[in-house]
């Protein structure tokens, strides 16, 4: 049974970084796509960020782009999201998510079979 657990989240200031990772076990994170999303209080949970398992192609939320970079450790069968330049509108619990995907990022979390318990991001301003 596929497992994912996250950690790394915290509160940090405006403008400071955080690195979030989702350390899987039950399956080979390079096989599939994996993608983090999040959830702010009283919103629907939105796509932030994916990486396809061929070719490892990337893709972002508009607004996280420039300052959020996602990443893979096949060796440590870890996903990674890098956050910089964080806002207050960031804010949210962060959830990691694996689709048995071979091209491309489903941005929909329906898509997603198996997911993180999340981690909580907060930003202060």
């Amino acid at each position: 049974q596929a497992q994912l657990v996250e950690s790394g989240g915290g509160l940090v200031q405006t403008g400071g970084s955080l690195r979030l990772s989702c350390a899987a076990s039950g399956l080979t994170v390079s096989n599939y796509a994996m993608a983090w999303f999040r959830q702010a209080p009283g919103k629907e949970r939105e796509f932030v960020a994916g990486l396809s398992a061929s070719g490892g192609g990337t893709f972002y939320l508009d607004s996280v782009k420039g300052r959020f970079t996602i990443s893979r450790d096949n060796a440590k069968n870890t996903v990674y999201l890098q956050m910089n330049s964080l806002k207050p509108e960031d804010t949210a619990t962060y959830y990691c998510a694996a689709g048995m995907y071979g091209i491309g990022v489903p941005r929909g979390k329906s898509a997603y079979a198996d997911w993180g318990q999340g981690t909580q991001v907060t930003v202060s301003s």
